[in-house]
Parts: C-alpha cells; structure tokens; sequence
C-alpha cells in the first residue's frame, strides 16, 4: 500500500499549497480517516448507455467503491465511494447560452479529476463556467463525506462534511461543514461551517448562517476523528441495507416500475414504496414505505421514509425527508433533513421551496403553507416563522430584507424566477413531462444501463491501486 501513501501524501500537499495563504493544514483532517484496507475491499463500476458518450481514462488512482457515467478522467486521485455522473454533460454543437452569449461548444465535455480526493462525494451536471466549456475540472482538491460538486470547477480547495458547491467556480478556498454556496466564482475565501449563501451578481444575495451550537448535534467535524452527529448516524444506521445491492449481480425489482420510470441498480427499495410514471430513483438512493407520485424524484444519497410525495416533487442530492407529506411541486434542496415522527407529521404545502441545506426536526406536528420558501433550523412553530416567507412576499423584497439570521439583498422576484426556472429545468430533465412519445429524461433515458466492474491491483507495494484503464466505445 506505499504507493497509496504515496499519492495521499501527494495530493495533501497540493492542496496545502494552494490553501496557504488562510494558514490552514489538510493533513490532520484526512490521515486515518479511511483506512487504506477500506480502499482495496471495493469494486469501482461503470455504466454504458445508448445515450451518454463513453470515453473513461483511469491512471495511478484509487476508486474504491466509486461510479461512473459519461466521459470521465481520473488521474493522481483517491475516490472512495463516490458517485461521478456526467450524464449532463455538454456535448459537441451544444451551444452554451452565457449573459446573452452563445458559445458553440468544440467538443464533448469531459470530467476532469486530477490530484484530489474525493469520500462519498457526488460529482454532476455540467460546467456552468464559460471559460471552461469542455473541462468540467477538479484539482488540488478534497472533498468530504456527503459533499456535492455540482456543476462546479474546482481548483485548490477543502469542502466539509455535507457542503455543496452549486454552479460555482472555487478556487482556493475551504467550505466549512455543512455550508451551501451558489456563488457563481468564488477564490481565496473561508466559507464558515453552516453558511448557506446565493448570490447572482448585481441582482441578489441570500445569506443564513446557523446557530452552531445547535448545528454541531447534526454534524461536526474536527481533526483526529470522523464526522459526528445526528446525519452520520442516520446514515450509518441504514448502511447495511446497502451491502446486498452492491453484493449481488443480478438484482430484480422488489417494486413494480412503470414503463416510464427508472429505478438505478444501485438504490435500496424497502417494502410498501410505490413508484408511478416518470418517477426517477437515482443510485445510492435509499425508500422505505415511500409514495411517490407522477414525475417525482429521488436523486443520489436521498432517503424518503414513511413519506407520501403527491407528484413533481424534487428530492435533491442527499436530502432525507422522513414521516412527511408534501404536495405537488415541492422542492427539497441538497442534504436538506427533514424529520417529522410517527405521531408528529411533517406537511408541506404544494408550490414550496425547501432552500438547500434547510433542517426540520420536529416533535409536534407542523404544516407549511402552500407557496412558501424555508430555510435555516426548525424545530416549532417559532422557528417557522423566524425561518419561512412566502413566495409571493419574497418577490415584493427590492432592496433590504432580514428575518431571523436570514439576510437578503436585491430583488426579490428575480431570486424566486431563478428557483422556479431551475425547478423547472429539473423536472424536464428528470423526464417528469414525458408524455408517452415526448420530453423524455434521465427517467426514460436511464432504464438501459448495463453496469461494469473494475478492481485494484490485489497486494504489493501498488495494491488497491488500478492499473491504467482507458475504455472507450
């Protein structure tokens, strides 16, 4: 196992170097943190599709128990159980429409991965950057467990536990635990744990920071030991469930799936879940007496338990929705936590918007109103109201609005156009419009996928290391 040392030491030095300037030291953060045995145990897989360019280049990297789809590269890198789609990736004659350019695209889009170690990270979607049409790149970065890349470059940076980093540029900089940035391009900045920030330039700006105090019963994370608190062990307690999907080759449907929807290989599917048309369940996605109606999603790392979705419905990257009902077209943003309990439902009204990295953890039954936009920590009725507004009152915002330790610049009605644009663009790519001949996406698209393995050299100095792979059509 020297050369994994090797290379792990490699890549925390990379990004030290580029970290410099905020005095911060990677290494006690990762040393020992995933046992270099963990790395040798796992099998990395593929997916082929009729509908996804293939070209995938491995060299000198560890892929423990990672996934990939679409055109990939990975070189110099630990990815241990990481899941790397690019099944949205621009492809060659796209033309990329930037602040009323239109730039042609030269060539597929590929996913970059040099120097960077990746645990349980979701990499997905596309370059939003303009500079960097065809390099969906990330370098001289690390990225903790149940972080989400999405559709962002990344160059010598740190993300937390549970961070995101949504259509944005970062370039030397460190995303503290459980902190949400949409951003557009950020460098050279230190983004304080439970920090959850949209900005479009000159037209608005959100910002919420958690208390963390109470945020650090959720998750906390510091040198010398693993992530901490509450989301862990949510995950750690349903772990086992996914020891036979990965175990077994051929794994039929415990549900019955309709001709229109896509259940991934990949997902645990617990009794008594219902799936109807056009209802997408992406890999590692984990339902246990879920309902999920027409158009629905489940994405990547989500958990829906004892829950009913009435239709349209987004379940983001790593969101978990426990014993709750929401109406049609709600939206629950990336590693959202909502948990009623059995006695205590949680009810969210139709037309919501759950902000990214919004937690609800109730014991008295609490309903949110149709058309509301939340965020922040709830608990009550209190923190409802210190941390919701509707959509119709957000829009009216034109200057300055703060509530509770929510604050937020600009114009309103441009910021709540933007989340019910992109919720739309969401569903239509899902498939969740699909009417039998038209519209088709990644619920239509993604019923086909044959899945491939690949594995580390067994012993030796380079075990769990893979030799170089390069597979193209």
């Amino acid at each position: 196992m020297k050369e994994l040392e090797r290379l792990l030491d490699r890549i925390v030095q990379r990004v030290n170097i580029n970290l410099r300037e905020h005095e911060y030291d990677v290494n006690p953060l990762v040393q020992k943190l995933i046992p270099f045995s963990q790395m040798t145990k796992f099998y990395a897989f593929y997916g082929i599709t009729p509908h996804h360019p293939l070209n995938l280049q491995f060299r000198n990297s560890n892929l423990a128990g990672s996934y990939f789809l679409g055109k990939c590269s990975v070189t110099n890198s630990l990815l241990y159980k990481s899941d790397i789609r690019g099944d949205e990736l621009k492809q060659k004659a796209d033309v990329f429409k930037y602040q009323g350019y239109e730039i042609p695209v030269d060539e597929d889009e590929e996913i970059e991965i040099v120097d960077s170690f990746l645990i349980k990270t979701l990499v997905h979607n596309f370059s939003h950057d303009p500079e960097t049409l065809e390099k969906f790149f990330i370098r001289d970065t690390i990225a903790m467990h149940y972080a989400n890349i999405h559709g962002s470059p990344a160059e010598g940076s740190f993300l937390g536990p549970f961070s995101t980093v949504d259509l944005t540029t970062i370039r030397d900089s460190r995303v503290g635990t459980f902190s949400y940035i949409q951003a557009g391009e950020v460098s050279h900045l230190d983004i304080e744990p439970g920090t959850v920030w949209v900005r479009a330039p000159e037209t608005f700006n959100f910002m919420y920071r958690f208390p963390l105090q109470r945020l650090n019963n959720y998750i906390y994370f510091t040198a010398g030991s693993s992530p901490q608190g509450i989301f862990i062990d949510f995950v750690e307690d349903r772990k086992e469930a996914f020891q036979r999907v990965f175990n077994v080759v051929n794994l039929e449907p415990s549900v019955q799936v309709p001709n229109s929807a896509s259940l991934d290989r990949f997902a645990v599917i617990k009794p008594k879940t219902h799936i109807s048309d056009n209802v997408l369940i992406s890999q590692r996605a984990y339902l246990q007496n879920a309902w999920l109606g027409k158009g629905a999603n489940a994405q990547e790392q989500s958990y829906i338990i004892n829950s009913r979705l009435e239709g349209n419905d987004i379940t983001a990257h790593g969101a978990k929705i426990i014993e709750a009902d929401l109406g049609k077209d709600v939206f629950v943003g990336f590693n959202c936590f909502l948990r009623g309990r059995p006695e205590s439902r949680l009810t969210i009204g139709k037309e919501s918007v759950i902000m990214p990295h919004t937690i609800i953890d109730i014991r008295q039954s609490l309903s949110i109103p149709a058309g509301h936009l939340v965020w922040g920590l709830i608990t009550d009725e209190k923190d409802l109201e210190s941390n919701s507004l509707s959509l119709k009152e957000f829009s009216k915002i034109d200057t300055r609005f703060s509530k509770g330790n929510m604050v937020f610049e600009g114009n309103g009605a441009e910021f709540v156009t933007a989340f019910k644009e992109r919720i739309h663009h969401i569903l239509e790519t899902n498939g969740a419009f699909f009417n039998g001949h038209s519209n088709k996406g990644h619920a239509q698209q993604n019923q086909k996928i044959s899945f491939n393995t690949i594995q580390p050299y067994p012993q030796g100095e380079k075990e769990g290391l893979y030799p170089t792979i390069i597979i193209r059509p």
